[in-house]
């Protein structure tokens, strides 16, 4: 039977600035049937699987390799790059629905390697190994809340050091599509944007023409993009395209017009815009405006068929203005906690990539390589609502075969390079990983016997009703919410309809203040919203303390103005509840955590403000290590010795047998474990926040340690934890 092949995308209509240039090549387009025919004639008696002469260019490009598919000449090669950055002509633009640099056709063959999710000194580790994939374009978002953490408080630097990154891969050969927001998606807590948003009154409509909302943008790109302007391609930096997705969620017109006038203001106008939606009308209907002349690329999965997308495509573009591109074409999935690690065959992958690439298509892997949501940057999802929330791994795994699998890399290699004309590169040898072995880990103090050394008092905020954590000043990771009240019935019931995410309570008599609370249970954003509180028989109030963790916010889709903490009234036995203490958990000074056991000698001490002597300090280390089980946050200690004779090697902390928390190394936050849970076992402890001499390993544990109190310094990352897995998470 006969299949109809796909028109080419190629435009060849007379409107072109090289004339000459697309004359001389015309004779030789008319002559290619009948070469086929020859070519055919002289190979194999087999018939062939379709009628050849019917076929458009970019199918009889295929037999007459190393010709480019795209327009049955070359792509630009490397001889050809090195002549063009002599020249004076650098430019990158679209035209006859083809992707052209510096006077030669491009196609983009590209993969996302996000710098925030690697440590500096491995970006060019990773942009290497990219590199002898075969890419020649690297994609990366810019997450807005990375750079400004509290309004107006800029961080460029370290791991948020963008223009060293984009430097970086300009040195390797690299050009690079910038996403600069200002929503990034990306399973990225929020979808990129500052939590400080949160807290604005009254509440700002995120991604949209909303004044006060577009100020803070304003801002924000009026910050960034005067330091990505020099970095444009025609400046001679790498950066090639400016973008972010809308369609998937509003359709705000104003808010994407405004985003277009604001980036032209800073990159002038000859820069590419585009938009990335997924590959259906509704999506790319809301995200769209070939008006402003704005590139709309798509994104799709490997089990996708790319040609009646890019077709689609076509009609969200001006006329020659669409070259096929999927922006996003997804060699993986993310995972959320709570379920099995996403996988990915090579094989299969590779022939979608094949597919794409056959259609004279551009593509952007995503991911090139995944990296780790270090620190509380890690995002969330949402099912049909709110409460069925799905956040996300530490782990961006996504399954990274730039690093991890050799033979995932081949697979895809060989497509790539196919097309690319290429030298196939060596990959770099993989990074040294190191087992160190088990660890014995000692109790150090529980949290609520450190409360003050953890909390700043002068920000422990009072009101009549539980505040959000943003209107409390708190943007990640804890707020202890406090109140009292008159536990006289023998089986009362707490209620909380609304917390995002997951409260602990406990429960003691207000006289006793914080020592020793009893242990009530958890209340869940995705499940029971009601506990049973025991009766503890006090000759007073009873005091209610509620520790509420922020496990990331929602990144995606119609609920992502996601506040977290307590978000509705508190009720025991149907009474609301007043006057409340909001008590932010900071994790400052971590690395002398063995002072902090002594303030539970002293009551109401400030960490910052004591002084003690050596000796003391260790007896007090001595008479405090409690090594008992119990259900309420504590912090634990272990540390290791590496030879200064030895090389330090990358490594993966492995958490069985422990419940749920966070870990730092060497003060760095290295991010949420959760083996209850799965299916991540490990954390990743890349070699550079590692030291020669002592490493100290610092975990505040939520629930219970491992029995054995022990960690394990592993090789290998471990993605089979899980087996008792809450439920609807």
């Amino acid at each position: 039977m006969l299949q109809q092949p796909p028109p080419s995308f190629s435009s060849r209509g007379a409107t072109s600035p090289r004339k000459l240039w697309m004359a001389s090549r015309r004779s030789f387009e008319i002559l290619l049937p009948f070469l086929t025919i020859l070519t055919l004639a002289s190979s194999s008696s087999s018939p062939p699987p379709r009628p050849f002469l019917l076929s458009p260019p970019w199918l009889l490009g295929k037999l007459l390799l190393p010709l480019s598919p795209l327009s049955l000449r070359p792509f630009s090669d490397p001889q050809m790059e090195a002549k063009s950055l002599e020249s004076d002509s650098r430019r990158f633009w679209i035209e006859d629905d083809m992707f052209w640099k510096d006077d030669r056709p491009f196609r983009i063959i590209g993969g996302d390697v996000h710098y925030f999710r690697i440590v500096p000194e491995y970006w060019r580790d990773r942009l290497l190994r990219a590199k002898a994939l075969g890419l020649n374009t690297i994609q990366t978002y810019v997450p807005w809340n990375l750079h400004e953490p509290q309004p107006q408080r800029w961080n460029f630097e370290g791991i948020a050091d963008l223009e060293s990154f984009l430097e970086l891969a300009q040195e390797l050969g690299f050009l690079v599509m910038l996403r600069a927001g200002p929503y990034i998606c990306a399973e990225w807590d929020l979808g990129g944007f500052p939590a400080w948003l949160l807290a604005i009154q009254p509440p700002l409509n995120l991604r949209s023409s909303d004044s006060t909302f577009l100020s803070f943008a304003n801002r924000w790109w009026g910050t960034l993009l005067p330091k990505v302007a020099p970095l444009l391609y025609a400046n001679g930096g790498p950066v090639i395209m400016v973008e972010n997705e809308f369609g998937s969620f509003g359709d705000d017109k104003n808010y994407l017009h405004h985003l277009v006038d604001l980036a032209r203001r800073h990159l002038g106008t000859d820069t590419i815009l585009y938009t990335t939606d997924g590959g259906s009308k509704d999506t790319l209907e809301k995200g769209t405006i070939p008006e402003k002349d704005i590139f709309a690329a798509v994104d799709f999965t490997t089990g996708d068929d790319p040609w009646p997308i890019f077709k689609l495509q076509k009609k969200y573009n001006l006329p020659g203005k669409s070259p096929p591109l999927s922006a996003e074409f997804y060699t993986g999935w993310l995972t959320h906690w709570g379920e099995n690690i996403a996988t990915t065959d090579a094989n299969f992958t590779a022939k979608a990539l094949q597919r794409i690439l056959s259609l004279n298509g551009s593509a952007v892997l995503y991911m090139a390589h995944g990296g780790t949501n270090f620190g509380f940057f890690s995002g969330a999802n949402t099912g049909q609502n709110e409460s069925d929330y799905k956040p996300d791994l530490t782990s961006y795994d996504y399954s990274q075969f730039v690093i991890s699998t050799r033979w995932f890399n081949a697979a895809l290699s060989r497509v790539i390079h196919k097309y690319t004309r290429r030298s196939v590169r060596q990959f770099p040898l993989l990074i040294e990983r190191a087992s160190y072995g088990p660890l014995k880990v000692r109790k150090i103090v529980s949290l609520f016997e450190v409360l003050y050394a953890v909390c700043d008092p002068m920000k422990v905020l009072e009101t009549e009703q539980p505040v959000a954590m943003e209107l409390a000043g708190q943007m990640s990771g804890f707020l202890l919410y406090v109140s009292e009240y008159s536990g006289k019935k023998a089986n009362s019931v707490l209620s909380i309809p609304k917390v995002h995410d997951r409260a602990q309570v406990f429960v003691a008599c207000s006289l006793d203040g914080i020592k020793n609370p009893t242990y009530v249970g958890v209340i869940e954003r995705w499940s029971n919203k009601k506990l049973a509180i025991p009766n503890l028989k006090c000759s007073c109030n009873t005091s209610l303390f509620i520790m509420v963790e922020n496990m990331g916010r929602i990144n995606y889709g119609p609920y992502i103005y996601d506040r977290k903490g307590i978000l509705s009234a508190v009720t025991v036995d149907g009474s609301i509840l007043q006057r409340w203490k909001h008590y932010p958990i900071t994790f400052d000074g971590l690395g002398n955590l063995s002072r902090l056991s002594i303030i539970k000698l002293l009551p109401g001490a400030i960490a910052n403000k004591l002084s003690i002597s050596a000796s003391l300090n260790n007896h007090l280390k001595k008479a405090f290590s409690s090594e008992s089980m119990s259900e309420e946050p504590a912090f634990y200690e272990a540390h290791f010795t590496l030879d200064p004779e030895n090389e330090i090697k990358d490594t993966f902390i492995s958490f069985r047998g422990w419940n749920k928390g966070i870990a730092f190394v060497n003060n760095f936050n290295i991010g949420r474990f959760w083996p209850l849970a799965g299916p991540q076992c490990t954390l990743y402890v890349p070699a550079p926040i590692l030291q020669h001499g002592r490493n100290v390993i610092v975990i505040l544990e939520l629930h219970s340690p491992n029995p054995e109190l022990t960690i394990d310094l592993v090789e290998d990352p471990d993605f089979s934890c899980g087996l008792k897995r809450p439920s609807k998470l």
